[in-house]
């Protein structure tokens, strides 16, 4: 006997509650933002506010300080109002890096004030360039606990001279990020305004228990590949309550390119995302891939709101990457002017060198789209899959979209739709039963279950 089609809904996402508890529990755990035991200020190694004062000896100086006091609690270093100059540097365990109101952290324009570093082993090269990279302006290698918090200051990363290197082919390296922490855990960042950066603001890559709160992110509408977010090969990440306006991705998730990401085997992995404002002329308001060969899996997302963008949600991949995109959860997606509300692309992405493999398929599935409101949509949907590998179990339910033009497009894919206008094509309208796997909404990895407190 047919089971009615609003009793399957319920089922499934009744399972779709119990299977996201462990997600949910990301973002829900309670901070302890005690004061460390021991804080200084930048002005104490001579540091000058003035904008054109370089800084950067002055902030390695007062690192190397604190780090005396990662066995006694931890330290704090607070920069006061004004405009910090400085070149990239370093922090350490057990450490708050606090901006005050009026203290800005100012990137410096200089190439030779950023060191250069070796590529990531997961891609394999710079990612805009064969060979190195040029370090982030502020970094955390192997680190645990740390905060960079404060009133509302800013990083102001200077991009504007990165965006002209790169649109006319000047860069000798892959430009560099505002925040990265590379194999690092119980990492904070909050209350924080971050502006043009040079290419992503912050990139968490091979971490746990990364949180990120109330932060606007901002760049200028032409900023060429700026990203906002992007968790890269990390676990129990929650990203909440922030606005993000770049000139592409708003927040991206990844884990590696080609055959490196699939040799590195990272995973990202356990992410809950939930109330941001995201703009991106040229790219999406939150995007899968393209670059995901270490795979990404168990993401719920919820209460986004999607304005002026090109595309609202974007999974992408191509043939060559391996790796998957499964058991995504999004609901609750208001989008305003956005050209296309939602893609999923087989053939996006370029690949690192010729050495990729063309038979390491990805595989794209049991993605579930949710309770969806859009005005002034250029197109619904544009879900083109992989031949020898199709987007299977793409599930959608109230879902109901304003657009210029009533269709959808769509070639290798499968799944099941309730409750969606305008009309979505063919292969979304198969059997219910497709939403379901292995007894759930979809099969695959278990959610994460682990919980973190500071």
């Amino acid at each position: 006997m047919k089971m009615p089609v609003a009793l399957v809904w319920l089922l499934a996402f009744t399972i779709l509650l119990i299977r996201g508890e462990g997600n949910n529990a990301i973002c829900k755990e309670n901070f302890k933002l005690d004061p460390r035991p021991h804080s200084v200020s930048i002005l104490e190694f001579g540091a000058v506010g003035d904008g054109k004062t370089l800084n950067t000896l002055a902030f390695q100086n007062a690192i190397f300080y604190l780090k005396s006091f990662a066995d006694k609690g931890g330290a704090q270093l607070y920069v006061p109002p004004g405009k910090w100059l400085t070149g990239s540097f370093n922090l350490t365990s057990h450490l708050t890096l606090f901006l005050e109101k009026g203290a800005t952290i100012l990137a410096s324009p200089d190439p030779s004030h950023w060191d250069i570093v070796s590529p990531l082993p997961s891609y394999g090269r710079g990612i805009e360039l064969p060979g190195k990279r040029y370090r982030s302006l502020i970094n955390g290698d192997n680190l645990i606990d740390v905060v960079i918090t404060g009133e509302n200051g800013t990083f102001d990363g200077q991009g504007a001279a990165w965006w002209e290197w790169l649109e006319t082919g000047s860069l000798n390296y892959s430009r560099p990020h505002i925040i990265e922490f590379v194999s690092s855990k119980h990492i904070l960042i909050s209350n924080l305004t971050f502006l043009n950066a040079p290419s992503i603001n912050i990139h968490p890559v091979y971490c746990s228990q990364i949180h990120i709160r109330k932060v606007l992110i901002e760049t200028s509408v032409d900023s060429p590949y700026v990203l906002g977010v992007a968790p890269d090969s990390s676990d129990n990440v929650c990203i909440e309550d922030s606005t993000i306006n770049v000139g592409h991705d708003a927040v991206s998730l990844k884990s590696g390119w080609d055959q490196y990401g699939i040799h590195y085997g990272r995973p990202t992995t356990a992410v809950h995302i939930r109330n941001l404002s995201l703009k991106s002329p040229t790219g999406a308001g939150i995007s899968f891939g393209s670059e995901m060969s270490g795979g990404i899996s168990d993401v719920t997302v919820e209460r986004l709101n999607i304005q002026s963008s090109h595309v609202g949600v974007a999974f992408r991949t191509t043939r060559g990457r391996g790796g998957y995109i499964r058991n995504i959860t999004i609901s609750d997606v208001d989008l305003t002017s956005v050209d296309t509300a939602i893609v999923a692309n087989g053939h996006t992405g370029s690949h690192p060198d010729d050495k990729f493999d063309r038979d390491a398929l990805p595989v794209v599935t049991h993605i579930v789209l949710r309770n969806f409101t859009g005005v002034d949509i250029g197109l619904a949907g544009n879900l083109i899959g992989i031949g020898e590998s199709p987007f299977t179990s793409i599930c959608l339910a109230d879902i109901h979209l304003q657009t210029h033009s009533d269709s959808w497009i769509c070639s290798n894919v499968s799944g099941f739709s309730d409750d969606v206008s305008p009309k979505p094509c063919q292969e979304l309208m198969s059997s219910q039963s497709s939403c379901f796997a292995g007894g759930s909404i979809y099969g695959g990895d278990a959610a994460a279950q682990s919980y973190y407190s500071w």
